[in-house]
């Protein structure tokens, strides 16, 4: 996808959020704090990466994020005003969010910087220290911001749980499973020297591409399933939606398989065989 297309997706999903307020006035304090926590935490983030000269730490700190503004928002309801409902997605976005962060710091930190970020240091030479923060920093603290939004309707309504939070339980329960058991089969993996060079292709890889990039979609359309409680939960589709396109055309599929058709040949065959992202059966 071209940047000028990804512009105008974040440009409507903007004018969609400032939309939403219109019709939920109440909202607009919180949500806005929860832009100033972010772009904050992500200002501190910025000054500790060009201390260890380091950006991928905002990667790490992705899922913490979210961790951070679900309980934000929490805190904005009052913690004895939530109810069972409440708590239980304060509970899905605390898992989520922790078993990421704590994954991708185990996987990163003490690696040496992504080859996404060098790159981009290389290319901006002596202006790298400001550009990260505009293009690294705080796009991403901007898109995590956006994005949380669905916390907002899921948070407003309570009450025991409903049929439409069951539902996104077991979105949740799904994303998390291929999530989660997808990452720990790739490490498995790549800890064997044996597998150096070679295609991923067993466990849940046997059935898709990107098992980890699909849970993590389901995880949202979860959250959003919570934000349904109240008729305008529909207006922060914008959250699952943006997420999912990122995890397909943006940050996720599309960069990696551009990487992974340069550097492994078996990897056309691969793409020929198994669904690049919903799972489904591998062709013969």
């Amino acid at each position: 996808m071209k940047r000028k297309k990804i512009f105008y997706v974040i440009l409507l999903a903007l004018v969609t959020a400032i939309s939403t307020f219109l019709f939920t006035h109440a909202a607009a304090t919180t949500y806005a704090v929860g832009l100033g926590v972010i772009l904050l935490s992500l200002t501190v983030l910025w000054l500790v990466s060009l201390t260890i000269k380091d950006a991928s730490i905002i990667d790490v700190f992705w899922g913490l994020g979210f961790f951070i503004i679900a309980w934000l928002y929490g805190s904005q309801v009052g913690f004895e005003l939530l109810s069972t409902r409440n708590w239980v997605l304060l509970m899905m976005v605390t898992i989520w969010g922790l078993r990421l962060t704590i994954y991708l710091a185990i996987r990163n930190l003490g690696k040496g910087e992504d080859y996404r970020y060098v790159a981009m240091r290389k290319q901006n030479g002596k202006h790298f220290w400001w550009i990260s923060y505009f293009r690294v920093f705080a796009l991403q603290g901007f898109l995590l911001w956006m994005i949380s939004a669905v916390y907002l309707p899921a948070l407003s309504v309570s009450g025991s749980l409903l049929l439409l939070d069951y539902l996104g339980i077991l979105f949740w329960s799904i994303g998390l499973f291929f999530e989660a058991v997808g990452d720990a089969q790739l490490r498995r993996f790549k800890q064997n020297p044996a597998n150096h060079g070679k295609v991923m292709d067993k466990g849940l890889w046997r059935y898709t591409r990107h098992p980890n990039y699909f849970g993590d979609a389901m995880v949202w359309w979860g959250f959003f399933m919570f934000g349904l409680s109240q008729w305008q939960g529909l207006y922060f589709i914008f959250c699952p939606l943006i997420m999912t396109l990122f995890l397909l055309k943006v940050s996720g599929v599309a960069l990696l398989e551009t990487k992974l058709k340069k550097t492994k040949p078996q990897y056309a065959e691969y793409i020929r065989k198994t669904p690049a992202f919903i799972p489904g059966l591998p062709k013969e």
